[in-house]
């Protein structure tokens, strides 16, 4: 197999760049992908592969993301691997920025996949300092600048960029109208969209579903008037406390005992609108790796995550059964509602990237539909 070398957006002539954290922490590096300066929360992931689903998946918005594995950008781009519309990460920060990119389904380099996409990138930093730093002091805001090179210039910019809690960046994400996919499915279900990955509809169209996915602004009453057998809430960025009108919403839905599946930030919204509280966790779960148990089997399982807040396990209400628990420091991961048929969890069961071993949950969807229309059906006979 040929490789290709990634010229184009690489380094822009190896120009110097920037990355600056609000504690006064700075690191130098080569720019690569889009010029200018750009703010967000830093973060990182644990994942070896996946850095384009990572890249557009929509709930890394308003967020810098460190990769801490260190060869980025081997295998290039390609079209298939998009999660969404576009990349809603504000910037990248690698170790090593391949310069060959080698695989029969890349289109362009992972430079000018940036460049593209008007998006920074910076290479040749520490990123095993800049995590620890993270793990030590927590996720905080930052700067990335090819233009700003004055440490203490970046640093002030970072500080006073807008913090991750309180941030709702569900408007931003979600779909701008609603649309329908899998039109020859066996059950209707209603998505809500707070920033859905596209291999999650993937998933939910092979469990048989016609799906109808409307934007997070949709009230109850869109979604009752269209007579669904279910509904599912998406994955989405930013603090779940903040999302007052979707959380409005909720309540009502929830009365009508329609089964309810949700995942990440759905699952966030959903404890909250059953009673429970939520947190901002220290430097959150990003990546691939993640051990969570299941409880309700005692099966192990390796997931993928993307999150920096979790429900306090704590404040469950006693109605509310907690199911998933993660193994590295024992927060929520998923729970189920003792009498209505709703369950969720923290991870995201459709990997993309990420291993497969939660994909049983779609199918639990879909046996907890079975199972309310019979017993609908028993009721009313």
């Amino acid at each position: 197999m040929t490789s290709k070398v990634a010229r184009p957006g690489f380094g822009q002539g190896q120009s110097p760049c920037l990355i600056a954290l609000e504690d006064g922490r700075t690191f130098t590096g080569i720019h690569f992908g889009a010029p200018g300066t750009q703010t967000g929360e830093l973060v990182f992931n644990t994942s070896l592969t996946g850095y384009q689903e990572i890249l557009s998946d929509p709930s890394y918005a308003g967020q810098i993301v460190t990769m801490t594995y260190p060869e980025i950008g081997n295998y290039g781009t390609c079209d298939a691997d998009w999660e969404s519309r576009k990349i809603f990460a504000r910037g990248l920060v690698i170790r090593h920025l391949s310069r060959r990119y080698s695989s029969w389904r890349s289109t362009k380099s992972l430079g000018q996949f940036l460049q593209e996409q008007s998006v920074i990138g910076i290479a040749d930093v520490d990123t095993r300092a800049i995590t620890r730093h993270i793990r030590d002091k927590g996720a905080m805001r930052c700067a990335i600048s090819s233009e700003i090179l004055d440490p203490k210039e970046l640093v002030k910019i970072a500080a006073a960029s807008p913090d991750m809690s309180g941030a709702d960046f569900t408007g931003e994400v979600t779909t701008p109208e609603s649309y329908e996919l899998g039109s020859k499915g066996d059950y209707h279900i209603v998505v809500l969209d707070f920033g859905i990955k596209k291999n999650i509809l993937n998933k939910l169209e092979q469990q048989g579903f016609k799906l109808t996915v409307l934007p997070a602004s949709a009230t109850a009453s869109d979604i009752l008037g269209l007579r669904p057998d279910g509904l599912f809430l998406s994955n989405g960025p930013g603090d779940p406390a903040a999302c007052s009108g979707i959380l409005s919403q909720l309540p009502a839905l929830i009365k009508t005992e329609m089964p309810i599946f949700g995942i990440c930030l759905g699952h966030q919204l959903l404890a909250l609108a059953l009673g429970a509280k939520t947190y901002k966790l220290k430097f959150g779960h990003r990546g691939g790796n993640q051990p969570v148990k299941d409880l309700l089997t005692g099966k192990i399982e390796i997931t993928c995550q993307n999150h920096g807040f979790a429900v306090d396990s704590d404040s469950l209400p006693k109605e509310l059964e907690l199911t998933h628990i993660n193994l590295n420091d024992n927060s929520v991961e998923g729970f189920r509602h003792r009498h209505l048929p709703i369950f969720c969890v923290q991870y995201h069961p459709e990997s993309s990237p990420g291993p497969h071993d939660s994909e049983y949950l779609f199918a639990r969807f879909r046996q907890m539909i079975e199972e309310s229309k019979v017993s609908k059906k028993t009721c009313t006979n």
